[in-house]
Formats: structure tokens, C-alpha cells, sequence
């Protein structure tokens, strides 16, 4: 999970964001509408902003191209929920949030750097559940 949290204001133009996220070396920023997590932008909303709109970034608002609503999930949540959660809803970002505060993005990339830890806990319950079945 990366805990710095971008975000960029809903009227902000697309060529603000992707100033914003060049500059912190992410791949989405949390549009907020009066201080309040409404959507994310991500690289994907990009291209297809570019292809819809075919206008240069600095003339189209981010509102226009944010995927909404905001899916989260609590700082709580399990690696395994939050995976299940953005394959659930197909999205690669998914915002932390505790309330209305957001503490962190967790990303496709960062379950790639926890899925042995993953694979050994899926292989650890399935020998669990085979010595409780079979009473060994």
C-alpha cells in the first residue's frame, strides 16, 4: 500500500493531475470534491479521456474523466478482501480509507509483491483443511 495519497480537485484539468502525478511518481490521484474523496483518476482514465474527448488535457476537467463512485476499503481489510474487492469491481487502485480520511491506495502491484505470501497461506489452509477432514 502506498500511504502518500494524491489527490487533485474536481475542476482541476486533466493536464493539473497528470502534473501531480508525474511529480509523485503514481499512477492515479483521488479527485475530491470540497475536501471529500468523490472518485479516482488513474492512467487507464486517461487514454480513454484522450480517445472521448479528443481535446488537449488542459481542456478537460477532471469530473469528466474520474471513475466514480469511489470504491474503498478500510485499513482493516485483509490483503486477500482487498484483492477479492478490486477484482470484484475491476478496478487497479483502491483507495484506504478510515471514514472519510484516506491513509493509502493499494494497487495491482502491490498485491504482486504479496502474492507468495499469499500462495504459502492459500497451500498452509488447504493442508489445514485436509488434516481436518481426514482427522489427521
Amino acid at each position: 500500500m502506498t500511504t502518500a495519497v494524491v489527490s487533485v480537485p474536481a475542476e482541476a484539468s486533466l493536464r493539473e493531475a497528470a502534473d501531480r502525478m508525474l511529480a509523485r511518481e503514481v499512477g492515479s490521484v483521488v479527485v475530491t470534491r470540497d475536501g471529500t474523496p468523490a472518485g479516482i483518476l488513474t492512467e487507464h482514465d486517461f487514454v480513454a479521456a484522450g480517445h472521448e474527448y479528443d481535446r488537449a488535457f488542459g481542456q478537460i476537467p477532471v469530473y469528466a474523466a474520474a471513475s466514480r463512485p469511489l470504491e474503498t476499503v478500510q485499513p482493516s481489510a485483509s490483503v486477500e478482501r482487498a484483492a477479492h474487492q478490486m477484482h470484484e469491481a475491476g478496478v487497479s487502485h483502491l483507495p484506504v480509507a478510515d471514514g472519510l480520511d484516506l491513509v493509502g491506495v493499494v494497487t495491482t502491484t502491490d498485491l504482486l509483491g504479496v502474492r507468495d505470501r499469499l500462495d504459502d497461506d492459500a497451500e498452509r489452509a488447504l493442508r489445514e483443511r485436509e488434516q481436518w477432514t481426514t482427522g489427521e
